[in-house]
Formats: structure tokens, C-alpha cells, sequence
């Protein structure tokens, strides 16, 4: 028997990867590997002030420059990354299991559940994300823990949508039908038989969402209701130098290029999972 006789048959599937893919993980890697080597390739402490060095443009002991305290702008981008990354990837960890599992429930059940499961979500789509976001953060206290738990009891619906839609559908197919037949239990048919079947596109879905978060989270920090100074992270930075636009450019520059292209990263990651999986928006 031949040695291609012997591929499995997804083996041919990750031969060539999609560009996207490779670029926007090459993106992603990077930023990753820098957050994680904070402390070693950041040049200076990202919350040590040195009024001597304020407003210094960019220049080869500051490449990025410093801000109005002094405060190394390179250093604070790259611990920020820290920051910005948990708040992305937290942000959309906890919407993606809560859509997920009231999405297969409500699809799943039909008639009661999932009419009491769809007004739920008219009622969160009826208010503005943005503004729902700030009203429970302001309810509760400024902060990650704040954001997370908006971001939870707001980002959900969209997963829900997505999954009720899926196993509606599903849940008519043949195997389903003969896992029934079988007299296996329905948590088993959803969970183990239904569930793995309809969640590439939610994957695929949660790293362009992944974007949105981290969009979010600046704002909300910029707002002055997310991290609180003097923490490094993109969001507080530009905040912080909205005052010195138009005679220290570089403190808001340099941070904002930083969230351009980890947005980029996960755009381009979530395009090249579509294109490899096969999944379309």
C-alpha cells in the first residue's frame, strides 16, 4: 500500500497554510513572546518616573520617546501587551462559554427554553454594547474584574445566535437521529455527539471578536474606568497623552500603533482559520 494511502484524511488539510494564517500567528507569536519576555527585553521599569527625561522625543535611549513623567514609552508598550492580551483573550474566554452552552441548550430544547433563551438576548441586543458595558462597570467598581464580568454578561449573545443556529439544524441529522435510537441521553447526544460539530465557526468567530475586546478594553481604560494608572497598558497611555497630541505626538502614537497591529494580528488569524477550516461569515 502506498505511503499516501496510508494519510489520514485531514492530513492533506494542514499541508499548506492559508497567508493570513501564517501572518497573523506570526503577529500574534511575537506579541506573546514579547509579553512574556517583559522583564527581560523591556530597557526600564514601565512605572519608574524621571522627570530629568519628560517629553523626550524618540531618540536612541528612548526609541519611542517618554511621556510627560518621564516614563520609558518603549517599555510601557511592551509590558502593556501583558495587559492587553489577558484582557482579549479573558474578555472573550468566558462570553464564548456562556453563548455556547445557552446557545446549544436554547437550539437544542426548542419551544420553552428557547423562546425564554431568544428574549433574553432581544433584551441585551436592545441596549447599546458600548454603553451596557459602562453602566454595569459604573454599577460596579473600575477594573479588570469589573471589565470581565461585563464583558461576560454582554459579549455572550452573540455566541448564543450563533450556536442556536447551528444545532437547530443539526439536530435533524442522521446521527443524530441514531444516537437517539441507541437511547443515549440528551446531554450525551448535545454535548458529546452535536456540540463538536458546530463549534469551528464560534472558534473561528471568537478571534475576530478577540479584536473587539481588546478595542473595547482600551476604551474603557482610556475612559478611566478599566485599568487604573499607573498600570502600563494601551489604553491608560493614550489617555494619558491626549494633553501633549500636538507637542509630545509619540505617547499616543506609539500605543495606539500597538493596538493597529495586535488587531491586525487576530483580523488576519481569524481570516486564515476561516480559510482553513473552511468556515464563511
Amino acid at each position: 500500500m502506498s505511503a499516501v494511502a496510508l494519510r489520514p484524511a485531514w492530513l492533506p488539510r494542514l499541508g499548506k497554510h492559508p497567508l493570513p494564517l501564517v501572518l497573523g500567528a506570526s503577529l500574534i507569536g511575537a506579541i506573546v513572546l514579547l509579553a512574556i519576555l517583559a522583564p527581560i527585553v523591556a530597557p526600564f521599569d514601565p512605572i519608574a518616573q524621571n522627570l530629568e527625561v519628560k517629553l523626550q522625543p524618540p531618540s536612541f535611549a528612548h526609541p519611542f520617546g517618554t511621556d510627560n513623567f518621564g516614563r520609558d514609552i518603549l517599555s510601557r508598550i511592551i509590558w502593556g501587551a501583558r495587559i492587553d492580551l489577558q484582557m482579549g483573550l479573558i474578555g472573550v474566554a468566558f462570553p464564548f462559554l456562556i453563548g455556547t452552552t445557552i446557545g446549544a441548550i436554547a437550539g437544542y430544547a426548542g419551544r420553552a427554553v428557547d423562546a425564554v433563551a431568544m428574549r433574553v438576548v432581544d433584551i441585551v441586543l436592545a441596549f447599546p454594547f458600548l454603553v451596557l458595558m459602562l453602566a454595569i462597570i459604573a454599577i460596579l467598581k473600575p477594573g479588570l474584574s469589573s471589565f470581565y464580568i461585563a464583558m461576560a454578561l454582554v459579549g455572550w449573545v452573540s455566541y448564543a445566535r450563533l450556536i442556536r443556529a447551528q444545532v437547530l439544524v443539526l439536530k435533524s441529522a442522521d446521527f443524530v437521529l441514531a444516537a437517539r435510537s441507541l437511547g443515549y441521553s440528551h446531554p450525551r447526544i448535545l454535548f458529546r455527539h452535536i456540540l463538536p460539530n458546530v463549534l469551528t465557526g464560534s472558534i473561528v468567530f471568537s478571534m475576530s471578536d478577540v479584536v473587539l475586546v481588546v478595542l473595547n478594553g482600551a476604551a474603557i481604560s482610556y475612559l478611566g474606568l478599566g485599568v487604573q494608572p499607573p498600570t502600563a497598558e494601551w489604553g491608560i497611555m493614550i489617555s494619558e497623552g491626549q494633553n501633549f497630541i500636538t507637542t509630545a505626538w509619540w505617547i499616543t502614537a506609539f500605543p495606539g500603533l500597538a493596538i493597529v497591529v495586535m488587531a491586525l494580528g487576530f483580523s488576519l488569524l481569524a481570516d486564515g482559520l476561516g480559510e482553513k477550516l473552511g468556515v464563511r461569515e
